[in-house]
């Protein structure tokens, strides 16, 4: 596989340097101008994919090298940009931060040098002038091999404080200042907040990034970066998502896909994975009152915001019940973080209301309007786990804003293995798996071939 040669890393000095609206201005800017644009993000986060893949209207995907063989990282890279005029690969928090203060693992450094990309560095400039080139100096020195290839000067009190930045950081640095944008509160990307991807997804925040669009195209040389988002060819081997069913293309088993702003947060690699197993996958929507197709021989709950929806969930009985009936049933189930949420007895939401859920994991959810979990997971799973045993590891992630309670001991899904140390997580009953960690298959490509072959045998037994 051989992705496009134009591909280009949005990297921040810091959380908050302005990554994501520099991106998400200039996709929009390049998609004016008629080029086909694949979005990408570094490190596990679902909010920023689900803005550019609404901006470009291509599925934008995770590129995360501490969760993935490196390999993999280069294979999901090329079969993304397939098709594309040219890859946009949006950085996560400071360009050098990853997993440990020691090294460039995980960060979005060792991800421009996996996808051999040139980097073009986000610097948020306000209240300095020549010191914003001391910064750039720094980046460019802690890891030569990466290659940054320009600037953008963001939070820019002027023109005249652009031009003095542009002066210093192009003599001491030797890189170009491709452009800046302004301090302007109406050009920020909202706080990330329950709810917001469902606004996404309604077209809420549309005319936001039309302004996005509208303002690079005024202060950034977007000719500028396409010439410097020239690379040269990269190739990746087609490993893992190569058909590995019996017959190639030969749908085995239908697993049902819980799909909506209620339940949305899946890893693009992940559904693929079931595809090239041997799945074909039945997407529907509990909001919209559907319930678990009939047909279906597995069950798929994704993560999202059920909180949102709590009361018409709740409302909805024969949806539930619908749920409910599947997972008695035996049909082999992952319920993850939103998925798991919506299987317990309640969500008790922020304003003290709660509301009924499916009712088939014993233990009430109350939402925090702070963020309980938050972080990199090492997965293990437990002999209650159809999914996972524990013998195995998968690698994924928590973030989260509820926390679970039973009165009950139950039976756990995963140890699960972060910063602070390891511990139980979820909930494994039968062919029931469920729990507030987001797995990456690929980490794991055993797993959705387990799932799969589970579905054939619940299917046989009739």
């Amino acid at each position: 596989m051989s992705a496009n040669n134009r591909r280009i890393v949005i990297a921040g000095t810091g959380s908050g340097a302005g990554k994501t609206t520099v991106t998400i201005g200039l996709m929009a800017a390049l998609k004016r101008k008629g080029y086909a644009v694949q979005g990408f993000k570094c490190g596990p986060d679902y909010i920023d994919p689900t803005y550019h893949t609404a901006v470009t209207g291509r599925v934008s995907r995770n590129l995360d090298s501490w969760m993935l063989p490196h390999d993999t990282v280069r294979e999901i890279f090329a079969r993304g940009s397939e098709g594309a005029d040219i890859a946009v690969i949006e950085g996560v928090m400071g360009m050098y931060d990853g997993k440990e203060p020691t090294s460039d693992r995980g960060s979005t450094a060792e991800i421009s040098l996996l996808t051999a990309s040139p980097v073009l560095l986000v610097v948020n400039c306000q209240s300095m002038a020549r010191s914003t080139a001391a910064i750039v100096k720094g980046f460019q020195m802690l890891n030569p091999q990466v290659r940054i290839v320009g600037v953008v000067a963001n939070k820019a009190g002027s023109e005249g404080h652009y031009q003095i930045v542009k002066a210093a950081v192009e003599q001491e640095c030797g890189v170009p200042v491709v452009g800046y944008l302004k301090r302007e509160a109406d050009l920020e990307i909202p706080e990330r907040h329950l709810g917001l991807v469902p606004s996404v997804e309604r077209g809420e925040l549309q005319p936001l990034f039309d302004r996005l669009a509208e303002r690079v195209a005024e202060t950034v040389d977007v000719d500028r970066v396409w010439e410097l988002a020239q690379a040269e060819p990269f190739h990746a081997e087609r490993k893992l998502f190569a058909p590995v069913s019996a017959v190639p293309g030969e749908k085995r088993v239908k697993i049902a896909v819980a799909k909506d702003a209620a339940f949305h947060f899946y890893y693009p690699e992940n559904l693929e994975l079931l595809e090239a197993n041997g799945a074909e996958l039945l997407f529907f929507s509990p909001l919209a009152g559907e319930p678990v197709p009939q047909e279906a021989d597995g069950l798929y709950i994704g993560g999202g915001f059920p909180e949102e929806f709590a009361a018409e969930l709740s409302r909805n009985r024969t949806v539930l019940e619908s749920f409910r009936r599947a997972v008695r049933a035996g049909l082999p189930t992952l319920a993850e973080c939103g998925g798991f949420m919506y299987l317990t007895d309640a969500i008790v939401t922020t304003d003290g209301r709660t509301y009924p859920m499916a009712g088939i994991i014993p233990g009430t959810v109350t939402m925090q309007k702070r963020l309980a979990a938050l972080g990199y997971r090492e997965v293990r799973g437990t002999a209650e786990n159809f999914l996972i045993g524990p013998d195995e590891q998968a690698h994924g992630h928590e973030f989260h804003y509820s926390t679970f309670a039973a009165d009950l001991k139950l039976p756990h899904a995963y140890e699960t293995k972060g910063l602070r140390g390891t511990k139980p997580e979820g909930y494994a009953r039968d062919n029931l798996v469920a729990g507030y960690t987001h797995l990456h298959f690929a980490s794991n490509p055993a797993l959705p071939k387990r799932w799969v072959e589970r579905c054939l045998e619940v299917k046989a037994r009739g």
